[in-house]
């Protein structure tokens, strides 16, 4: 693990079986004008609690990926949404499906008129309607292709497992085009192309939501899945009938949801991978008793061969050989600081290697907590100046601040879309 170094030869086709395998590659987004184009009527459409100050998420970010950028490979989306833009039937392709999808063919010729690299932009940042109607000019919309808020939190349009990439079917249709962005990001990009499972051009879409922050790894025969208020059973019957078509095994524990407040929108939000034998976890969700389900389901050779409920996450997963130690978000102690930090993303974590993680600095009753258990305290600022090494550690949190990002509603896992991970010896 060290300074990573991208060169055009190099072939990064995904390899995700696990959460806490030493990361090889990973896609990030840093937040731009398309965030800036958000105002606080808006902001409740966008999926945000509030407003962000872009120029403080922006200097939180850049910790982020600068300690990302010391520990592996690390790739920008907009620079790879650039790269395919360069073939031009693909992005004829894409520029068709974005204007027959989002219906604005008024304003298509200003669209296609864009530089690949204008055109990168603008397809996240937004295009502003050309009032050139009557109908228009009564609009109360700004935006003819309306900006792609919540796309820094890349997990969610897309998520690797195995050796394809789950296209994210997503609850809300603000967010539609980031999906149809990494289909084709993934498919046609020359370092990456993968194989797509695209729940969008199943016959029975309409009826599916998923997302990446409701899908977790914890081994490569388990999938851990989250069933709430963005990922619905429909969408976790697809992946099934996916699997079992592919012959696929596969233990996959689903864990059902709350569906408020919004600070449960993702089964991320509430457990998270830290080390082959430890997780954070909400525990008045994740181990104490509550009237929400945990659900094992097992495929065997193409066929589903049994469903049974669990007691909870940590339970069934030991039942498969994961004997997982609890860490607490918030502390052990006091129900309403877990209930504070998990708020604010106190338990998305990501780890970038087995029992190295980054998150949060705010939530300093989780970052206690992981000390008391073995994790050494770094910052971000620190690994990305080289004055700190992550592999100078056995277990370290890296912390990153995070006054303005956690206000998207997400935190480091949000925030990352890994492609590559080396297998857990």
């Amino acid at each position: 693990m060290g300074l990573k170094f991208k060169t055009m030869s190099e072939q990064y086709n995904i390899r995700v079986n696990s959460e806490v395998g030493e990361l090889e590659a990973v896609i990030l987004h840093k937040p731009g004008k398309e965030v800036e184009n958000m105002k606080p009527e808006n902001a409740n459409r966008a999926l945000y609690s509030d407003i962000l100050n872009i120029e403080v998420a922006n200097q939180e970010y850049a910790q982020f990926k600068g300690a990302l950028d010391k520990i592996t490979t690390t790739f920008e989306l907009q620079d790879l949404l650039k790269d395919v833009l360069e073939r031009k039937d693909v992005r004829e392709d894409l520029l068709k499906d974005i204007i027959q999808s989002e219906e604005i063919y008024g304003d298509c010729d200003i669209i296609s008129s864009l530089t690949n690299e204008e055109l990168s932009k603008k397809l996240i940042e937004g295009v502003k309607m050309n009032k050139n109607t009557l109908t228009k000019y009564l609009m109360d919309d700004r935006y003819s292709l309306k900006p792609l808020y919540n796309f820094f939190f890349m997990r969610d349009a897309s998520m690797s497992f195995g050796n394809a990439a789950l296209i994210g079917k997503m609850a809300n249709s603000v967010r539609d085009r980031e999906a149809l962005i990494m289909d084709y990001v993934l498919q046609n990009h020359p370092q990456i192309q993968a194989k797509t499972y695209n729940p969008n051009l199943f016959e029975g879409a309409k009826n599916i939501h998923v997302e990446g922050g409701d899908v977790l790894i914890p081994r490569e025969d388990i999938l851990l899945i989250g069933m709430g208020l963005r990922t619905n059973s429909e969408a976790i019957d697809y992946i099934i009938n996916e699997l079992n078509a592919q012959h696929i095994s596969k233990h996959i524990i689903i864990q059902q949801l709350p569906k408020s407040p919004e600070s449960f929108i993702h089964l991320d939000m509430v457990f998270t991978l830290l080390d082959n034998d430890k997780c954070m976890a909400y525990e008045p969700l994740i181990t104490q008793q509550n009237q929400y389900k945990t659900i094992h389901i097992e495929l065997e050779e193409g066929q589903t061969i049994s469903i049974k409920e669990e007691q909870n996450i940590p339970t069934a997963l030991k039942n498969l050989g994961m004997d997982l130690e609890v860490i607490s978000c918030g502390g052990k102690t006091d129900q309403w600081t877990q209930d504070r930090e998990q708020w604010h993303s106190g338990a998305n974590f990501f780890a970038f290697a087995p029992g190295k993680v980054i998150g949060y600095a705010r939530n300093s009753h989780t970052i206690e907590e992981m000390n008391k258990h073995g994790f050494d305290i770094i910052t971000a600022k620190d690994v990305a100046s080289e004055i700190k090494n992550v592999e100078d550690y056995k277990n370290c949190v890296v912390t990153i601040e995070g006054s303005e990002l956690a206000r998207g509603g997400g935190g480091a896992r949000c925030m990352t879309m890994p492609i590559r991970r080396k297998p857990i010896l």
